[in-house]
């Protein structure tokens, strides 16, 4: 079966790079580091503890595992891998120097031997679901330990991996630790095959997000620049088809609080341009952050188009909305706002946090809404009472506090593979 894999994956290899060169004419770093996607890795190693975070939202998930790595294994180079050009920039955002990134190889058998021969791993952390037949097998040839951290399962991944139950059983069989998140999770991920005894229930790792040391001084003082004293909302890395429901919502709550402010941080930095030119289209004075022109009274909205600077737009945030949960992307990190206190909004589509977002609706820390009349409302409602707002935002809060420890029980699992 696995063969079958890899000749799909060479028949499908040229749209791949097609797609990547379409993508690069918004974005040039699509065009670059290419021979990185085939195991060219620049960084040579006699040994590393690699951890793969396909994106930007695996890579915050990541955040406190490896902060906590370096301290524990100084003498050991950190590898962190992305699959995506935002994931990389979101790495050398947080991390530096400190670490050494790269672009995992494709999933082909010759990518992955120059891969791995060129860094040695003594251990591949792979966060959350990102399972390649080839790569695990790679790994389990060279006795490479695999530990996928922070694992989730949807039930419609789970449906997608059930109908390669082959293919699949092969790839978790690889997985000599598999942290998962919750009880629902794991049972989903045993039915697929998932030796049990692999299984640990960790919760989540995103729970132990930590606030950086010199967050409030820049909260401070880019909130003067935004106006100290009006009312601000953000919509958080927003998709396609999200910025429209964004607007019209935005146009509502203008009505009620006329010099109201949005912050849009749409997901993918090649669509800058094009939300951007959505939102003047509109009507809406817009400032972008990149070009550091002043924000004034007259200002509508404000596009946040830099890199890594989501938990500090949530800071000067007064109510946030969560979005791919209008989109058909299951919903994005909403901890990272909670962690800060704020009250959280989300669209119904939520299946990526299926388990968190159900408990923190129960724990009156996040409302949901279907439609950009109900998006206004809510918003209107927590820039209209304050307590209320405060309130929310202090359930959000608490919900965080409450379930941190995931991060020792990885550090526990990872330390027993090592030794």
């Amino acid at each position: 079966m696995r063969y079958i894999y890899t000749f799909l994956f060479y028949l499908a290899l040229p749209f791949v790079l097609l797609r990547m060169l379409w993508r690069s004419r918004h974005l040039a770093d699509y065009r670059r580091r290419w021979a990185e996607r085939f195991g060219y890795c620049p960084h040579a190693l006699p040994q590393c503890i690699w951890i793969h975070a396909a994106s930007v939202g695996e890579t915050i998930a990541a955040i406190p595992l490896i902060k906590a790595l370096q301290k524990q294994y100084p003498a050991l180079p950190i590898l962190i891998t992305n699959m995506t050009i935002t994931g990389g920039v979101r790495t050398k955002a947080t991390f530096g120097d400190s670490v050494l990134q790269a672009y995992v190889p494709y999933d082909l058998p010759a990518a992955n031997h120059r891969f791995l021969q060129r860094v040695n791993p003594v251990i591949a952390l792979i966060i959350e679901t990102e399972l390649w037949p080839n790569m695990f097998y790679a790994c389990r040839q060279r006795n490479i330990p695999i530990m996928v951290a922070n694992a989730r399962l949807s039930q419609k991944s789970a449906n997608g991996y059930a109908r390669v139950a082959t293919i699949t059983r092969q790839m978790l069989s690889a997985v000599r630790t598999l942290a998962v998140q919750t009880e629902i999770e794991a049972k989903r991920f045993v039915a697929l095959g998932m030796p049990e005894n692999r299984v640990v229930i960790t919760g989540s790792i995103k729970f132990d997000v930590e606030v950086p040391a010199d967050f409030s001084e820049k909260s401070v003082m880019l909130r003067a620049e935004l106006g100290r004293d009006r009312l601000i909302w953000i919509a958080a890395s927003t998709h396609a088809t999200e910025e429209e429901i964004i607007l019209a919502a935005h146009r509502k709550i203008l009505e009620a609080f006329p010099d109201a402010l949005l912050i849009l941080v749409p997901r993918h930095p090649e669509r800058f341009n094009q939300v951007f030119a959505l939102s003047e289209q509109q009507g809406f004075a817009t400032v972008r952050r990149s070009e550091g022109k002043t924000v004034t009274a007259q200002t509508t909205v404000y596009l946040s188009d830099t890199m890594g600077e989501l938990m500090l737009m949530y800071s000067v945030s007064d109510v946030a909305f969560v979005a791919g949960s209008f989109a058909p992307i299951g919903g994005h990190n909403m901890l990272e706002a909670a962690v800060l206190g704020k009250p959280i909004i989300t669209g119904p589509v939520l299946f990526n946090f299926e388990e968190i977002s159900k408990k923190l609706i129960v724990a009156k820390g996040m409302l949901t809404v279907s439609n950009a009349d109900e998006l206004a409302i809510q918003v209107t409602k927590c820039f209209a009472d304050k307590t209320y707002r405060q309130e929310v935002g202090e359930n959000a809060k608490q919900f965080v506090d409450a379930n941190r420890g995931a991060l020792a029980k990885h550090l526990a699992l990872i330390n027993t593979i090592l030794s």
